[in-house]
């Protein structure tokens, strides 16, 4: 395998840790005005809202502050101070540093496909401080096309100037992820999700970024 490819939230970034720290902080922040809502009841509620980022944060925002009757602070200002300081609290899943320099110890090309927002996934990127590891990372925004369209899948690879059955590509989401790369012809690792309570047709399924190296070489 001359290639490896990653998904990022949910796979490099945990994405569930880093929203729930996030908010916290900024419950903190803007206390001010939302000191009437319980710390405690704000995140979980604005956890809830965001549906596993499906929902766009002005969305959010403006149902926290209708349903909590939030005043003297707009929607607005929340949507800013996430764009701005989300990066800050972005959290590696365990052994993200020692996979990455492993697999470039042994001279893969490294790749990174995301859905989202180009801005906000660039910080995110820049948050957990990888950015250095990737030949090439593209985020659908900028590309024009998202996953699971296998365009986007050939479009990384035609940049790591690598074939779809020499690469693997690692993910968590089993249509956009799984069933969007073995469409493009490659090879796949489903890095397990209790949100996805069953197994799919993955080539390798793994608990946590230690096994990729490993599970790479047996590919």
């Amino acid at each position: 395998m001359k290639a490896i490819l990653f998904d990022l939230d949910g796979t490099l970034l945990d994405r569930d840790a880093s929203l729930h720290e996030f908010v916290a902080a900024q419950y903190q922040r803007f206390q001010t005005y939302l000191h009437h809502v319980p710390v405690d009841k704000y995140v979980a509620r604005f956890i809830e809202l965001d549906c596993r980022g499906h929902i766009w944060k002005d969305k959010v925002y403006q149902q926290l502050i209708n349903e909590y009757s939030i005043s003297g602070l707009s929607w607005n200002q929340l949507l800013e101070d996430y764009e701005t300081h989300f990066m800050q609290h972005c959290i590696p899943f365990p052994y993200l540093f020692s996979m990455l320099d492993t697999l470039q110890e042994r001279e893969h090309s490294l790749g990174l496909i995301t859905n989202g927002r180009g801005a906000f996934q660039t910080r995110a990127i820049q948050g957990l401080g990888i950015e250095h590891y990737f030949d090439a990372i593209l985020i659908s925004e900028i590309e024009g096309i998202k996953k699971p369209d296998i365009q986007i899948f050939q479009r990384a690879l035609d940049k790591l100037g690598v074939d779809a059955n020499a690469s693997i590509f690692v993910g968590d989401h089993p249509q956009a992820d799984i069933e969007g790369a073995k469409n493009a012809g490659m090879k796949t690792i489903w890095k397990k999700d209790l949100y996805w309570p069953v197994a799919f047709e993955a080539d390798a399924t793994i608990e946590d970024l230690s096994e990729i190296p490993a599970i790479a070489q047996d590919l």
